[in-house]
């Protein structure tokens, strides 16, 4: 038996030139070499380039940007000086209208390679007028420079768990930029340990911080790999006495993480000073966000999307919504406005609790709130009679189980919107649907992560007849 293998056109440590036509799934530029296909981080669509070829697989290779022959006329300069070292943003060299392009676009693929889909009607991605400094929640992993030995807080470079250390971070609020030094000082001037993943020793693994930008109220959350955190009262002083104009620290927490994971919070919360969370509003809905809950982001962006979610929704007042993956209950609190019932679920406890106490503080009482996998619980809520006009679903990255489509389309319920951060496992269940009686009509990107490669989506289905 002869087997006849193709040989692969291009070589590894060579250089060439290539034109740059595409945006792959990290935000690096797609070109051809010889037909070859070859991903080239930091070039964009319309770059000419010369590259150096440092990695060849059997279908694709990767290369290393050595000189712009020739711009795209879509590039414009970082406004990050570690926009190359630091992983948290991809696209800030794009100008904002090709991003917002480059989104819809990103969509549209996933939709037809993984979906099969071609006929439904994506709209253009609604971007933002302010694209700097809209992010509500920060996560600043901690460590020690290998070389300086030094404590670096900051963000992991791409495609890595080194620490790039951070002055300033121009999609996280500014807020940031003043309360991590200080938490940096107070660890040099005490001695207190970073975490080593490779050792699994060290005490502080992260400090995560939330803002309210309705309210200026502020939450720093210390990630520690043990119970006691020693100094914490010279920390807390450290804290309550920064001046930060707007803006107020109601909530110091210890979250206790001693696992070797790279998940990032642990299970057990303690007070360290203040309340155990902030207040933020949506539109007319207040919140109350502890350091577990999900909620989204950008809150700008977040109004947008939910007010799409209830366009789609069409609701006159008389219909039942099932709301899956419901968090603390922000797209529940949103739909009973115009909704008779509104059932969430959601797996997580506290987030539970959370959403029923948001119930309660914003005086809403059409709404109920059941704990477990949406999965496990839909069907047997479906079992005991309860059925659902429109079915309302925010999954997580990995997208809706498969047991629960089947058990909406048994329901043979007349409508669903679809909220996605993921175009390919919102494409797959799309596909899912379609085969089981249901019809994408249209698909609306909405740009949470200005200067990322991630997008949001909220998708209208409905029955077919």
């Amino acid at each position: 038996m002869i087997i006849i293998t193709q040989e692969i056109p291009i070589k590894k440590n060579e250089y060439y030139e290539v034109e740059i036509h595409g945006i792959g799934h990290e935000g690096e530029g797609v070109g051809r070499i010889n037909n070859f296909t070859i991903f080239v981080p930091y070039t964009i669509p319309g770059d000419s380039v010369k590259v150096k070829v440092i990695k060849v697989k059997k279908s694709f290779a990767y290369g290393k940007l050595i000189e712009i022959i020739k711009p795209s006329d879509n590039r414009v300069t970082p406004i990050c000086s570690i926009f190359e070292k630091c992983g948290g943003c991809q696209l800030q060299h794009v100008n904002y209208i090709e991003q917002l392009r480059i989104k819809k676009q990103k969509v549209i693929d996933a939709l037809e390679r993984i979906g099969k889909i071609n006929d439904v009607l994506v709209h253009d991605t609604i971007g933002m007028k302010h694209t700097c400094r809209y992010r509500n929640k920060a996560q600043f992993p901690v460590g020690v420079d290998e070389l300086s030995n030094r404590i670096n807080i900051g963000f992991y470079a791409q495609r890595s768990h080194r620490i790039i250390d951070m002055k300033t971070c121009h999609i996280q609020h500014n807020i940031n930029d003043v309360f991590i030094p200080h938490i940096k000082k107070w660890m040099e001037r005490y001695n207190i340990t970073a975490y080593n993943e490779k050792t699994g020793k060290g005490l502080i693994r992260h400090v995560f911080t939330r803002i309210g930008f309705s309210t200026g109220e502020v939450m720093v959350v210390i990630v520690a790999n043990g119970k006691k955190i020693p100094n914490k009262q010279e920390l807390i002083d450290i804290l309550k006495s920064i001046d930060a104009t707007d803006f107020t620290l109601e909530s110091i927490i210890q979250n206790i993480n001693t696992k070797r994971t790279n998940v990032i919070l642990g299970s057990e919360n303690k007070v360290l000073w203040g309340r155990d969370y902030i207040t933020d509003s949506i539109g007319k809905i207040e919140y109350k966000i502890s350091p577990m809950s999900f909620y989204q982001v950008n809150p700008v962006q977040t109004e947008v999307l939910y007010n799409i979610a209830l366009e789609y929704a069409g609701l006159e007042g008389n219909e039942t919504v099932f709301d899956l993956y419901c968090g603390i209950g922000t797209i529940s609190l949103f739909l009973a406005q115009k909704a008779k019932r509104v059932v969430g679920v959601e797996i997580i406890l506290q987030a539970i609790e959370d959403a029923k106490k948001n119930a309660i503080m914003n005086n809403i009482d059409n709404v109920e709130f059941h704990i477990g996998a949406a999965e496990e619980v839909i069907p047997q809520l479906y079992k005991q009679g309860n059925h659902a006009d429109v079915v309302v679903v925010d999954p997580p990255r990995k997208g809706c189980e498969e047991k629960l489509l089947n058990t909406i389309a048994q329901m043979q319920v007349d409508k669903i919107v679809y909220v996605s951060c993921n175009p390919s496992t919102l494409a797959r269940d799309l596909r899912i649907l379609e085969d089981k009686g249901y019809k994408a009509m249209e698909v609306q990107p909405v740009d949470m992560f200005p200067h990322t490669v991630h997008v949001e989506t909220c998708s209208l289905i409905i029955k077919k007849d």
